[in-house]
């Protein structure tokens, strides 16, 4: 959720620091601020809201010093303040943190009663003191750090600077990523690899509970019992993927990348020539799953929700689905030998992650379908589903879902023969129709400017509702989304045979409805529902293919025309006109698309 940038080096680093949280704007925040140590003193620079507000303050004030911290902050404890934002510091130490302290109220009373003072509402000022406690005590940082990490309940990533050790920095992780970057006598700490892209090509991934010693010279490991451990080194992000290139803003981008990344993930799970399809892992055994529990947040548990409509349409096996927040509070009851199966752009979020390691201690198999496949939830999985978008940088998921959905379509078609319920010649059609979504991806995209040119007759709207049914059902979900995230229009999406059942109370003239409704088996039942919508002066925008647009278009305030494809790839297809038609509304009502108000891209705490 917040970015951590950390470096021990052998020249000035404010400037390196602020590029480095520069590359993780994309994650969301709503302050920033960076700690150095020069001169026997801690010396911060923190700004709210945006960092050019961080920038011109280092311009007004520069800051000196070879080993520093910086962070981004989204708010949890405490509001979006200067004096909130992170570093926190004491005369002894800085800390930035991403994550929750869940006790830090008790920690936070037992400190004022020792006379310690608080300058913030945070949970992560804490930590600060409790760590110069022990340095004021005489412990060597290390020491320091040892001692206090058990005292710490909840999640944290930890970047800690030291003055009395210009030369070395300190991280540790529970519940939260954070990477170890190797340079040539430097060494650095970030959130994420991307941060670190333009500083090293190499880096280490923590392991839950690791803490570790950075110095010019390396870094030393220790996992949670304190014993020195080594952490394989692998290849980092390349610096280059998070150029707009030619469009305004990275989610237009990423809209337009998908033809190429569905490409590139169905590759992996596609043999062309033979037309079957096959898992990254193909020793792993579907056929024995007998039921399947898929757990995700947001977007990702969209397409979680059409995944179950593949996975008991071809392979026959039951589906329950939860939202990742709510999975382990329900106490599921889960079937020995079941399919857990994990959907995350990040590999991190905070609730998928728990939820997979209480699947884990109730004997399930492990799926993670997954963007990042170095990432917490990747290396805990049995069955390694990765999706091959490439870094996402815009806060609202579009190539990460589309390829998800590819996915988990080839996912369904594997289970399904495994399970002897996919013929030969059926897995063959399968192949034939997923080798297609690329190109039909990219047709979809050639209406463009059409959804631009209409979407100012949604923009002006306060709410909005989304209709669809089978599969475009998530869709709507996920339109509706979409359109809050990036415009902030109140947006909802039902299945369209619902909307009698109440919500139709709130149709009249200004409430313009988003109907998703390819041409095929479910047609005529959604332009029945949307029919009863126009009856009581509702407004349709009719999202279907040409013939579907012929059968049901007169009359509506818009049709957007998407290619007439078959029902499997349809809702890779249609993600792209409600993606476009949130951005072009969005940007009609001039909102900040590429990082939407109070939202982040990976959220690492519950």
């Amino acid at each position: 959720m917040c970015g951590i940038v950390g470096i021990v080096g052998c020249g000035a680093v404010s400037e390196r620091l602020l590029d480095g949280l520069k590359r993780l704007e994309y994650r969301g925040y709503d302050s920033a601020g960076i700690a150095t140590d020069h001169d026997g003193m801690i010396d911060r620079r923190r700004a709210s809201g945006k960092l050019v507000n961080l920038a011109t303050a280092l311009a007004a004030d520069p800051l000196p010093g070879d080993t520093g911290i910086a962070h981004t902050r989204w708010a949890t404890h405490g509001g979006p303040t200067t004096n909130n934002a992170h570093p926190h510091a004491t005369a002894e130490v800085a800390v930035v943190h991403n994550g929750i302290i869940e006790n830090f109220k008790p920690l936070r009373d037992e400190l004022i009663a020792r006379g310690r003072q608080f300058t913030s509402e945070t949970d992560t000022e804490v930590v600060a003191h409790l760590i110069s406690e022990q340095i004021e005590a005489g412990r060597e940082p290390a020491e320091a750090v040892r001692v206090v990490l058990p005292r710490l309940h909840g999640a944290f990533a930890l970047a800690i600077l030291f003055r009395a050790r210009p030369d070395l920095l300190i991280g540790a992780r529970l519940g939260s990523p954070l990477v170890i970057g190797y340079g040539d006598g430097e060494s650095y700490l970030g959130s994420d690899a991307l941060a670190l892209a333009p500083l090293t090509q190499r880096i280490s991934y923590l392991d839950e509970g690791d803490w570790v010693v950075c110095t010019h010279d390396g870094a030393q490991v220790f996992d949670r019992a304190n014993n020195p451990v080594e952490r394989a080194v692998v290849a980092g992000a390349v610096a280059e993927v998070i150029d707009k290139g030619n469009h305004p803003h990275f989610m237009l981008k990423e809209i337009y990348e998908q033809p190429i990344v569905v490409a590139q993930t169905l590759r992996s799970y596609l043999q062309r020539m033979e037309e079957r399809v096959t898992l990254p892992i193909p020793e792993f055994d579907l056929a024995t799953i007998k039921r399947v529990t898929i757990v995700a947040c947001g977007t990702s548990f969209y397409a979680g929700m059409v995944a179950k409509y593949w996975f008991e349409q071809f392979a026959r096996v039951p589906v329950d689905l939860d939202v990742a927040s709510e999975f382990r509070y329900r106490a599921p009851i889960l079937e020995a030998g079941g399919l857990a199966l994990f959907i995350s752009q990040s590999g991190e979020t905070a609730d998928t992650l728990a939820a997979l390691r209480h699947a884990r201690a109730e004997g399930q198999k492990i799926a993670v379908v997954v963007n990042v496949p170095t990432s917490s939830m990747a290396r805990e999985a049995d069955l390694l589903l990765p999706t091959h978008a490439g870094p996402e940088i815009g806060v609202a998921s579009t190539k990460a879902f589309a390829c998800q959905l590819a996915v988990l379509a080839a996912l369904a078609a594997n289970l399904a023969r495994a399970r002897g319920k996919l013929a030969p010649d059926e897995e063959r059609a399968i192949v034939r129709h997923l080798a297609e979504a690329p190109a039909a991806i990219n047709q979809a995209l050639a209406y463009d400017d059409a959804i631009r040119d209409m979407a100012h007759t949604v923009a002006v709207a306060r709410d909005v509702l989304y209709l669809g049914r089978g599969t475009d059902y998530p869709l709507a979900l996920e339109g509706a989304l979409k359109l809050k995230e990036i415009s902030y229009i109140h947006a909802e999406g039902y299945a369209a045979g619902e909307m009698k059942h109440g919500p139709i109370a709130l149709i009249d003239e200004h409430v313009p409805v988003i109907v998703i409704a390819p041409s095929g088996p479910l047609f005529d039942k959604t332009v029945s529902n949307m029919q009863e919508v126009r009856a009581r002066g509702g407004k349709v925008v009719l999202i279907s293919d040409a013939a579907g647009i012929a059968a049901a278009g007169e009359g509506c305030l818009a049709t957007i025309e998407m290619p007439q494809v078959h029902p499997l790839i349809a809702p890779l297809v249609y993600a792209v006109p409600v993606q476009l038609l949130a951005y072009h509304v969005g940007v009609a009502r001039g909102a900040d698309v590429d990082q939407p108000r109070n939202l982040a891209k990976s959220v690492t705490v519950e």
